[in-house]
């Protein structure tokens, strides 16, 4: 009973398991940390929230974990830790969970092969690795040859680089499916997710067991070979080659490959017909949402003549429209990751969205009888609209405002932080380069590569590509696009999205929202900001925008019965002009073509342009955008939690750290540093005024106002003359820098503080040990929120 939770585990869980045949090195980890912790953003800081962490974690070899041990010390009962390892393995995707305070184990079986679900056994009865498998193996209809297949080890370089807990889940899944013959699987995972190295390990383990001998990754984009090539599948070596010659060599195992570089419309262009039907085992489809998912396709045509292969669709967003459907062909996901998950567990970057609106977006447009264009052109006598504005017509004072409004942010940011443009079109995105640079004049005289239109007919941009995914490299900072940079575009620094493009289509969306959402801490990338000049972003209150991919086409349906709605016309497969559907070529999609051949456009520059509206959103704590105002939300939020002011005081009051409930409000979603932008003179008030004033209604004090009460009451005269000045130091920096500041002890090293010694020298001689120093500190804090007693 006076044991530690710790000394429980030491003394007999740890033993316990051991004595069960686990090995304690191979098959036994303690402590496993399998979330990052969700980031959150205060202003333009950041802080993580909590990890996910697991007591123990078994695993039958590295690739499979079986149970879960969660331990309590001996106050608490045998199942205490029961509901937390429910939680943590339904995240991991594990059947085995066990909870123990020493006295036994509470053993939950969630594989259905036991009489009951939930049984008390004694400490000397754990069952053993081989018991747990033999369970496993049953629970998942696993056979013993296709067991050997799901017990191959991944790929270990020996760097400690291992798949993350939904990697592994995917990659297990995958395996298992493929084991007990499934022969069309989807895996959906958001982007910057690791799909590509997920993929990698699936590959590598089906090729050691020599269950796949033969393998062919397709994608529809140059960079997306090469990048798979140099980087993930490198382990590959030898064994591996891209197809891009116009004879196959068939001496390889790991074949990568355009779809483009295999087919064409004459017949002598189809290379994969060099390979006989039954060449390879298995296909990896990359962005399957893509070309290969309409039955229309000429890449479907390649699919359709390796049929006996195994075919694995990778995606983040599978499409389902009336005509396509990733669901027909390959099945229901056999594993799906979200953007919100990835948010959530801090392996994917959080964003804020500034949206403005434009006068004549909202309102529209009609030239006066008889307007010409600045070329001359008589202008049709209707309203335009924002679906007209950059396609139909252009007003050139509005391309101006937005690049104004993106040059403005980036000043006060970081100018050089990556930035994404989207365009309506290739002409729109020249356009705005040009905008952009005449706004930035001082750094595109510094380099010309600044900005630069990075769209698939002008070369220069293209070759430019790799330089503005690279985060060593300076430049280009600014890349202005349409289509071409909408996917597959590893850019791990990017920290701004732009979007003056009118997106109807959900893929579309989140595909272009996935190229802010890596997270690279080394280079400080760690949120993202969205920049909306079109109202794309309502798109994230759809129901549809984080949820499972439903099926709406029905194979074998006729065309009158899959008439695509006009707005998801506008990807690859078709585009919607003056209302009517027009047919592209999707296999030119790397080319980034756009729908302008054909189509008349308007350019006016007399006409001005007003910003009628701007609002800025961020995400709660259950991952959705605040549309209330932050006063609003953040007074409901405060609420929920302490219901009365005298609720909050008490909590207030009796934290040892006021920082700790900055963090709990900060978990909670509420964004203190952008609250204080809304508040009249909120930079001047610390924590406790602001919530108090904007959640309960009372007249807040400055910090420096608190500050002078302080040395008004004379409060320091019980303390000797180096521990006053320490505190009086402190209380300074309270005044000019917040509550953070005096909490933390690394404000010792700052000066005048330092003039009294090194942080271990204060704490120790000034005030006699780290005991009196954090009392010395709480009693200076309770004095300075004294008058809310």
């Amino acid at each position: 009973m006076k044991l530690s939770e710790t000394d429980v585990k030491t003394k007999f869980i740890t033993p316990a398991i051991k004595k069960a045949g686990w090995d304690i090195h191979s098959q036994m980890r303690e402590e496993v940390t399998f979330t990052a912790g969700r980031i959150i953003v205060r202003g333009k800081m950041t802080a993580r929230g909590k990890t996910k962490r697991a007591d123990y974690i078994l695993y039958y070899k590295p690739n499979i974990p079986l149970a879960i041990v969660e331990a309590k010390d001996n106050k608490h009962t045998i199942g205490s830790g029961m509901q937390q390892a429910l939680e943590y393995s339904e995240m991991l995707d594990i059947p085995f969970i066990f909870s123990s305070n020493g006295d036994g184990f509470l053993f939950h079986d969630k594989s259905g092969t036991s009489d009951k679900v939930e049984t008390e056994i004694p400490m000397d009865e754990f069952p053993s690795p081989d018991q747990l498998w033999a369970k496993y193996k049953q629970y998942k209809g696993l056979s013993e040859d296709s067991s050997e297949i799901v017990a191959q080890d991944y790929y270990d370089d020996g760097s400690g680089k291992a798949p993350r807990y939904y990697q592994y889940i995917a990659i297990n899944r995958t395996i298992e499916a493929i084991a007990k013959g499934q022969d069309r699987i989807l895996l959906v995972m958001a982007t910057g997710t690791g799909k590509t190295y997920t993929a990698f390990q699936i590959i590598w383990r089906l090729w050691k067991a020599r269950k796949k001998k033969r393998i062919l990754f397709l994608a529809d984009r140059n960079i997306l070979v090469d990048q798979t090539k140099q980087q993930d599948f490198a382990p590959f070596g030898d064994k591996m080659t891209k197809i891009q010659n116009r004879t196959a060599d068939k001496s390889y195992e790991i074949y990568l490959s355009l779809y483009q570089a295999v087919t064409g419309t004459e017949e002598s262009q189809n290379i994969y017909k060099q390979f006989s039907p039954d060449f390879f085992d298995l296909i990896v489809i990359d962005e399957c949402h893509r070309g290969s998912a309409s039955e229309a396709s000429a890449w479907k045509k390649i699919l359709d003549y390796f049929s006996s292969a195994t075919h694995i669709g990778l995606t983040a967003t599978p499409k389902e429209t009336n005509d396509v459907s990733n669901i027909a062909y390959f099945g229901d996901p056999v594993y799906s990751y979200s953007l919100k998950q990835g948010i959530n567990d801090g392996f994917l970057a959080p964003y804020k969205v500034v949206r403005i609106d434009f006068d004549k977006d909202l309102e529209g447009y009609r030239p006066e009888k008889g307007k010409t264009d600045k070329y001359g052109q008589l202008i049709d006598d209707r309203i335009y609209n924002q679906r007209d504005f950059d396609r139909n017509l252009v007003i050139e004072q509005r391309t101006e405002l937005v690049a104004q409004k993106v040059a403005e942010f980036l000043k006060q940011t970081n100018p050089y932080d990556k930035t994404i443009i989207f365009c309506e079109d290739i002409d729109h995105a020249e356009r705005m380069r040009q905008a952009i640079t005449n706004c930035l004049p001082e750094l595109v005289n510094e380099n010309h590569r600044y900005v630069m239109r990075i769209t698939g007919d002008n070369e220069e941009g293209k070759a430019e590509l790799d330089n503005f995914i690279n985060p060593e490299s300076r430049y280009p900072v600014i890349a202005t696009t349409s289509k071409l940079m909408t996917t597959g575009v590893d850019a791990k620094t990017c920290k701004l999205i732009v979007l003056d493009q009118r997106i109807q289509s959900m893929t579309e969306f989140k595909q272009i929202i996935g190229r802010g959402t890596r997270v690279n801490e080394e280079y400080g990338k760690k949120y993202f900001t969205i920049l909306d000049f079109k109202k794309a972003t309502e798109l994230f209150a759809d129901p549809d925008f984080d949820g499972e991919p439903v099926q709406v086409f029905e194979p074998g349906t006729g065309p009158d019965d899959n008439v695509i709605p006009e707005d998801e016309g506008t990807e690859e497969g078709t585009v919607i002009d003056n209302g009517e559907e027009v047919p592209v070529t999707d296999i030119t999609w790397d080319d980034d073509e756009d729908d302008e051949k054909g189509r008349t456009k308007f350019y006016i520059n007399d006409v001005e342009v007003d910003i009628l509206s701007k609002r800025v959103q961020y995400l709660d704590a259950d991952g959705k955008l605040i549309t209330e105002s932050l006063q609003d939300y953040a007074k409901n939020n405060v609420q929920k939690t302490y219901a009365s002011l005298d609720d909050f005081l008490r909590r207030w009051n009796e934290a040892d750290k006021k920082s700790a409930i900055v963090d709990e409000l900060a978990e909670q979603g509420i964004p203190l540093e952008a609250l204080r932008e809304e508040v009249k003179n909120g930079d001047a008030y610390g924590v406790f005024d602001l919530i108090c004033h904007v959640a309960y209604g009372q007249p807040p004090l400055t910090r420096k106002e608190r500050a002078e009460n302080v040395k008004k009451r004379n409060y320091f005269a019980k303390y000797e003359d180096k521990a006053k000045a320490v505190l009086e130091g402190l209380l300074d920096k309270y005044a000019d820098e917040g509550l953070t500041t005096l909490e933390d002890k690394k404000v010792l090293k700052l000066a005048p503080l330092n003039s009294y010694g090194t942080p271990i020298e204060i704490v120790k001689n000034v005030f006699g040990g780290k005991k009196p120093y954090e009392e010395a500190i709480l009693e200076l804090e309770n004095e300075i929120f004294k008058q809310a007693n």
